[in-house]
């Protein structure tokens, strides 16, 4: 009897317990949920809003062209992310629950109970032809939701108390900390450094930065790139004073520095930098254009507009911003004149039949692109700057277009005159100053005097499962290699021959032979021996292979710096000369030279 009791209790009791939760997940005595509290409002429509904190003074901005600025309690631009972020929560704002008239009248006094007979905050928003306010009452009893009154609708709210985060509680919360705008874009740019003026202004076409004022001329667009970020990145640290009688004593009128930036016909955003700070010499005074506040700023921000005219020009004396599809090099009297040219799908020499080396011809091009200038010697050179420079007449000149044959316009060319000790002076065509460079890199671009250096590296392709035999000439003997299977080599009667595999990975790396670069072509034996140490006893290795084809190589000096040596083959009734690869090397004299022991 006493357990069917200790049961019908125990239902009873989770009856109630299901009964307790339903009641306080589903039905609050009083309340009715209710869709957005500010119905139809877009943030778009949004074009201002005042916020009153309870014993502050208002804080109120307008959006103008885009832009948030202070109006109350002083005029300033505004936090674009700060105001944002409290339009878009209100424009979300759904109350949980709402008291309605009915509910308020069974309150005693709900205005004091709630918390509106002195709100903590007012916040009233404007646009969309519409005037709302909202006033802001107490906490609820967990701290989690707020009381919420909209002027004009009966009622009481209650909301998440989260967005209550975005309200300001003074200007300062809302004010901007930007010394220029940091989203924008920008197509010109004016800066005044140490009393002297310098303009830039982007090309539209290929997007590089020009200098046109005090002279024109290409400038270096990574220097004002990284100049720029600096700027955007910079903020305000603190707020000097709204109300400066006089701007010279904080270096603001003329100031140290001036940056004004903008796009189209359009200022778009300017600051002025001062002075430093008497306690802190890492901060100096600014001013943002069109505002009076002083405030400071970091010192770094300003690090890239800090020079002279010459160090905002581009230091490179050609920028490719497009494909080269035709280099050609020109020398007096006809010293250097070859053309390389990009047809169908690799570099060729032109008016030869041999291949180029696609490697070498991108080797040049970026040693054009990283060619440096070393000293800016003349803007608007006249004809006897030219005459004295050498660059009347000059010496060689490379001349770069974008397609074989096209003379129409080219990509760009450039002139080089006379050789000093520590410059040589060159030119551009579409330009009036006279640049230097450095003899080294001078040297680079004239190492070779024919366009042979260019021939794809490429010396043979074979694979050792064709190859017959090969025949070593060294110091006056000969030895024949047999090849007899897979790794299998005979010496044939001059008797056994050590670590035929080794042999095998020899003769498979020389058939993909590939130089490290050309030095010589059809040049005569004595200049091969002058040149190149190509002597009769230096070790020589002939290729047969089973289709009777014989590939000759001929060694000549060590280079010991590069732990290699000259070699040579010939093609036709033309020898070329080049560096023998270092690895492969190491192969050749291990595997494949004969002992001086032997017969």
């Amino acid at each position: 009897m006493k357990s069917k009791s200790t049961v019908i209790w125990l239902l009873i009791a989770a009856l109630l317990s299901a009964a307790i939760w339903a009641q306080k997940k589903y039905w609050r005595a009083g309340l009715v949920a209710v869709a957005p509290l500010l119905p139809g409002l877009l943030t778009t429509d949004i074009t201002g809003i005042q916020v009153t904190p309870a014993e502050a003074r208002e804080i109120s901005v307008a959006r103008t062209n885009g832009q948030w600025v202070l109006q109350k309690p002083l005029f300033y631009p505004a936090q674009k992310t700060a105001v944002d972020s409290l339009a878009e929560a209100l424009v979300k704002l759904v109350p949980v629950t709402r008291l309605t008239a009915a509910d308020l009248r069974e309150h005693k006094n709900p205005d004091v109970e709630f918390g509106f007979d002195t709100p903590r905050d007012s916040v009233v928003i404007a646009g969309g032809g519409q005037r709302r306010q909202l006033n802001i009452g107490k906490l609820t009893a967990p701290g989690d939701q707020v009381y919420v009154r909209v002027v004009g609708t009966d009622g009481i709210f209650v909301t998440d108390a989260g967005w209550l985060q975005w309200l300001p509680r003074a200007a300062s919360d809302w004010r901007d900390t930007e010394l220029v705008n940091a989203s924008a874009t920008y197509d010109w740019i004016v800066i005044t450094n140490a009393g002297k003026l310098m303009e830039f202004r982007r090309d539209p076409t290929n997007q590089l930065w020009r200098m046109t004022s005090p002279l024109k001329a290409r400038a270096d667009g990574r220097r004002l790139a990284t100049a720029l970020q600096q700027l955007q990145g910079g903020q305000i640290s603190q707020f000097i004073t709204d109300d400066p009688r006089d701007l010279s004593s904080y270096g603001l009128q003329p100031a140290n520095l001036d940056v004004w930036l903008g796009r189209g016909t359009n200022l778009v955003s300017g600051v002025q930098a001062g002075n430093n700070l008497p306690d802190n010499a890492s901060q100096i005074y600014v001013r943002r254009a069109g505002w009076n506040t002083v405030a400071a700023a970091g010192k770094d921000a300003f690090s890239g507009w800090r020079g002279a005219v010459n160090d905002y020009r581009d230091p490179h004396l050609l920028n490719l911003t497009a494909p080269v599809g035709e280099i050609e090099f020109r020398g007096t009297n006809n010293t250097i004149n070859y053309t390389l040219q990009f047809r169908g799908t690799n570099w060729v020499v032109a008016g030869e039949k041999y291949p180029g080396d696609a490697g070498s011809v991108q080797a040049l091009l970026k040693i054009l692109g990283d060619l440096r200038v070393s000293e800016f010697v003349k803007d608007l050179a006249s004809a006897a700057d030219l005459q004295s420079f050498g660059l009347a007449d000059p010496a060689h000149q490379i001349i770069l277009r974008a397609a074989p044959g096209d003379t129409n316009a080219p990509l760009a060319q450039l002139s080089f005159g006379t050789v000093e000790t520590n410059r040589v002076f060159a030119k551009r065509a579409d330009e009036e100053s006279v640049y230097a460079i450095t003899p080294s890199d001078y040297n680079n671009l004239f190492l070779f005097d024919a366009g042979w250096f260019y021939r794809d590296r490429r010396v043979w392709n074979f694979s050792e499962t064709n190859v017959a035999q090969v025949t070593l000439h060294q110091s006056g003997k000969t030895r024949v290699l047999i090849r007899t299977g897979e790794n299998k080599w005979s010496l044939g009667s001059q008797g056994i021959l050590d670590n035929p595999p080794a042999v095998e990975e020899t003769i498979h790396r020389l058939g993909q032979l590939t130089a490290a670069g050309w030095v010589g072509c059809d040049f005569s034996a004595e200049d091969g021996v002058k040149n190149y140490g190509l002597n009769p006893d230096n070790l020589s290795i002939t290729v047969e292979l089973k289709t009777g084809e014989k590939l000759t190589l001929e060694f000549g000096g060590e280079l010991p710096a590069l732990h290699s040596a000259f070699a040579a083959v010939t093609y036709g009734n033309e020898r070329w000369a080049f560096i023998f690869p270092a690895v492969l090397y190491q192969f050749i004299t291990t595997y494949l030279t004969i002992p001086p022991n032997a017969p």
